[in-house]
């Protein structure tokens, strides 16, 4: 049983990296979506993958010729709260394969079972999690949003017990890597030098190259990690997405959005937006984003700090310019972003005063910038106004907007503001749908989002914000 090729350069690493554990069994595994686009992309079968054998891989049932699956050692810090040792407890990672581009990327199994690492959890997903990830990381890939992908979902045929016993699901997902800021404290705090030595090496073989050639190779390592995660934050903040858990464990070393728990994209616009409902003090708001992108990396310096100098105090001073980069480049990348959104040049005092009148005005984020870009385009004003409490006010900054506006803009404006985004309550609706049997729902919310800057007249109902029945106050994360 063998239609890919593996090449498992994570599990050559030394026995103390992961612990060897086969996936659970599924019973009676039915596909529910193949990504076959990804699949082409990365040069697999997708015919093989949706055949017997293919399923039988994807769901965990069967293990492929090549596959050597493991449970991948970390540790991390969760809301704040150290945990020395957490891993993989619901994941395997199957293997590797270099894709057609040339990149080596993971095959990892979500909700796949127990590991060694599960902590006396059950180690299984249930259907509604993994089809959000599925719809929100094939979102963010369609926007332009690094991220992990989703190359299928399965349906295991049992069932698993949360508030109350709910159809299970896999969920195969696909990064350059899993190696997360959570790995390098692993290592740190078990002062396991010589295992932290050799992770930063195999990153930067792995993902950063130009590293290796720099005079301080691990140094260059934190310092461009630091920029993938500003600009990645500087990017959720354009798309009003809010993570959820940004947890070190799921802060990815590749610079990939991972972990798609109670993640939600915002209706009406406010800095202090939480959805998640285990984040009772708005650690992770949507304002908060890049304070804890810093306090992550601040972190991950810490746990750098035994190989970027011998001398602590010269490695302190190494690892503190290194994080303090950060700003600089997020407020770069995020004023960019902003103006691009707004289809003028970078203006921080205009830019500052629109979110604050949006916040006022009670404005749809996502729409707002749509119409906004209708407007550009020639279209009337009338869907743009009624966005706001007041439409006076709407006018009032139309007329300021429109001195700062130039036509030349309009076609970053165009590829920075998606017309589509998986909408919380569409997501719902699509979950809801699926428990009672009936994926179409998924299928087409799917499709639309996936084409997130097309205009669909037949599916303008998913560009409306919720009505005040539908709006989602809380999402859930999957354990």
């Amino acid at each position: 049983m063998t239609r890919i090729a593996f090449d498992n350069s994570y599990a050559r690493l030394p026995d103390g990296f992961f612990m060897r554990a086969d996936p659970d069994k599924a019973p009676a595994p039915e596909l529910i979506k193949l990504n076959r686009e990804l699949a082409v992309e990365l040069g697999l079968d997708a015919d093989w993958l949706a055949s017997a054998d293919g399923i039988a891989m994807l769901s965990g049932a069967a293990v492929a010729d090549g596959s050597e699956p493991l449970a991948m050692a970390y540790a991390g810090h969760q809301f704040g709260g150290w945990s020395p040792q957490l891993g993989d407890g619901r994941a395997h990672l199957l293997g590797e394969i270099i894709a057609p581009d040339g990149i080596r990327r993971d095959i990892q199994l979500k909700g796949s079972g127990a590991t060694p690492f599960s902590r006396n959890g059950d180690g299984k997903a249930a259907l509604g999690p993994v089809l959000r990830e599925y719809i929100v990381s094939e979102f963010m890939a369609a926007a332009g949003v690094p991220t992990t992908r989703a190359l299928a979902a399965v349906a295991t045929g049992e069932r698993v017990q949360r508030e109350t016993r709910l159809p299970g699901a896999v969920l195969t997902r696909v990064a350059q890597s899993h190696v997360r800021v959570g790995t390098f404290q692993y290592f740190f705090a078990r002062e396991q030098t010589e295992n932290l030595q050799t992770l930063a090496d195999y990153v930067i073989d792995r993902h950063y190259p130009e590293a290796k050639s720099a005079e301080n190779p691990a140094l260059a390592l934190l310092k461009a990690v630091t920029e993938r995660q500003a600009k990645l934050i500087a990017q959720w903040m354009c798309l009003g997405f809010i993570h959820g858990v940004m947890n070190t464990d799921n802060v990815q070393i590749a610079g990939e959005t991972i972990d798609y728990g109670p993640c939600a994209f915002m209706d009406v616009f406010h800095p202090n937006t939480v959805f998640s409902s285990i984040d009772r003090n708005g650690r992770y708001a949507w304002v908060n984003q890049p304070n804890i992108g810093v306090w992550n990396l601040s972190r991950l310096a810490e746990a750098m700090m035994p190989i970027l100098h011998p001398d602590q105090d010269a490695a302190l001073k190494l690892a503190e310019s290194a994080v303090q980069q950060f700003s600089d480049v997020f407020n770069t990348a995020l004023n960019q972003g902003i103006a691009a959104k707004l289809g003028i040049p970078v203006n921080a005092d205009f830019m500052q005063s629109t979110f604050k009148l949006m916040t006022d005005q009670g404005c749809d984020f996502t729409l707002f910038f749509t119409e906004l870009t209708r407007i550009a385009e020639g279209g009337t004003e009338d869907a743009f106004t009624a966005l706001f409490v007041e439409p006076m006010a709407a006018q009032v900054w139309l007329a300021e907007w429109r001195g700062l506006h130039s036509a030349e803009l309009i076609p970053a404006m165009k590829a920075a503001n998606p017309v589509f985004i998986p909408r919380n309550h569409r997501v719902e609706e699509a979950i809801q749908s699926a428990l009672n049997g009936d994926f179409s729902p998924f299928e087409t919310l799917v499709s639309v989002v996936t084409r997130p800057f097309d205009q669909q007249p037949e599916h303008a109902a998913f560009e409306t914000p919720p009505t005040l029945e539908q709006v989602v106050q809380q999402t859930f994360c999957g354990t």
